[in-house]
């Protein structure tokens, strides 16, 4: 990858392409899950990278870009895919047992790899990535969604939603050294750049607690907008700030005093927030109104809404902040957006309901940023479970997990603990719901009516 021009990886559930799989079979019902390779100089994809059978629910890039890391959930089988991006091949596959992931995380030196996992499951399962085998799982609360490593990786922060806390874990040992409480419904975490706080949105609560890393003591919680769920920290003229996307607004921490010094208005129901290389712009995807929302990070005011696909859920930069990659899942597409005019100015059929993307190689910028909040684009359970589809879709009945790119449960934790969730727009379509295990159903058993 030295010198290469920068490629976007877009996980996806398969091709429609002449009836099809990527490997060349003839397509039943069930395609093969791929993650799409595109030249972003040309937008022409380059390769398809097959998976194995499920459903690509996060992925996640080591320091160096030389691998990606794709958790896939499966009814009997979840297993993290290990891609070599100069072959473009998947070059080793972990098993992670039955338990759904819920996010994947690189830590800042590259050696370890962390899954979270669904609900009732209590451990996260860690790799060591020169052998690609699993270490001893650290043993965490039941439904553990995100984590965030501090700078030095020296502390892993890890959200528990429904034990509405928030587990240190010391990463050398890989053992839990405390807990936080934190508020109602932990579900994003990030840490600032100098590694001294950690911010961890309450999705029930609509605050964030400020943890002290030197303490792991709760220095203050900030009121912020309803159903915070999404988190991203940017510098700006000295000033550490952290933009944390609500249900329809984003509210922005000045983290000297811990006090929301701006409010701003963007579509409803956000599915990613990042930060451009320089800091400059906050770009933030809606899926309700198909859109991402581009906030000034100077003026702290809404710049540009680009329209894009429908459901826009992963985005990404590329290295030098020139375009914004967008994986549109319901519009099977990816959208290309020119940051200087905010235009989209191509769109690439990546294949069919790409949901995450991550774009390689890096920058130091970039990297910096990444080891902050972790090196991963997963697809956050959190905010996808806030739609409350189960409820809102016919086929999901059985949704009964939460997942970092699709988890929704008919008892979730989001379907019975907020009441915003019920104004919120309803979505009627044969697409799988992001419960984990109703989209599993809906993709093995209703593939054709999707199709058609």
């Amino acid at each position: 990858m030295q010198g290469a021009a920068p490629f976007a990886y877009v996980t996806n559930l398969g091709n429609y392409s002449n009836d099809t799989n990527y490997n060349g079979t003839v397509a039943p019902v069930v395609p093969t899950p791929t993650v799409a390779v595109i030249d972003t100089a040309t937008n022409n994809i380059t390769a398809r990278v097959p998976l194995g059978d499920g459903w690509p629910v996060g992925v996640a890039v080591n320091p160096e870009g030389t691998k990606l890391y794709v958790a896939s959930a499966a009814i009997d089988v979840c297993t993290v895919y290990v891609i070599d991006t100069a072959a473009n091949a998947v070059s080793a596959k972990v098993n992670i047992g039955s338990s759904y992931p819920s996010g994947i995380t690189v830590n800042p030196a590259g050696t370890r790899v962390y899954v979270t996992k669904q609900r009732d499951n209590t451990d996260i399962s860690v790799i060591n990535t020169a052998t690609n085998t699993l270490m001893a799982p650290i043993i965490v609360e039941p439904s553990t969604h995100d984590v965030a490593l501090t700078p030095d990786g020296n502390k892993i922060y890890a959200t528990n939603f429904r034990g509405n806390i928030t587990s240190v874990i010391d990463a050398a040992t890989n053992k839990v050294i405390g807990s936080v409480s934190v508020g109602d419904s932990p579900c994003g975490i990030t840490v600032i750049p100098d590694g001294k706080k950690v911010y961890v949105p309450n999705y029930n609560s609509s605050t964030v607690p400020v943890i002290d890393t030197a303490t792991d003591n709760i220095i203050t919680t900030v009121p912020v907008g309803d159903s915070p769920n999404l988190v991203a920290v940017t510098s700006d003229e000295n000033k550490v700030k952290v933009y944390v996307a609500n249900n329809d607004t984003v509210s922005v921490i000045d983290t000297a005093t811990d006090t929301v010094i701006a409010t701003v208005p963007v579509g409803t129901f956000s599915r990613e927030i990042v930060i451009s290389p320089d800091g400059s712009k906050v770009y933030l995807g809606n899926l309700y109104n198909k859109s991402v929302t581009v906030i000034n990070t100077k003026t702290n005011t809404v710049t540009a809404r680009v329209p894009v696909g429908e459901w826009p859920m992963g985005i990404a930069f590329t290295p030098d902040g020139k375009k914004v990659y967008v994986a549109n899942a319901e519009s099977d597409n990816v959208s290309v957006i020119d940051t200087a005019t905010n235009t989209v100015t191509a769109t690439v059929n990546a294949g069919i309901y790409p949901t995450g993307v991550v774009i390689m190689p890096f920058t130091d910028s970039i990297m910096a940023d990444q080891n902050t909040g972790a090196i991963s684009n997963t697809t956050e359970d959190i905010e996808v479970e806030g739609i409350n589809l189960s409820s809102e879709e016919n086929a999901v009945e059985l949704n009964n997990s939460n997942n970092n790119s699709y988890n929704n449960t008919n008892n979730s934790e989001f379907n019975n603990s907020s009441s915003s969730n019920e104004s919120k727009p309803r979505k009627n379509n044969s697409t799988p719901g992001f419960g984990l295990l109703g989209s599993l159903i809906c993709l093995y058993g209703g593939w054709n009516l999707r199709k058609e």
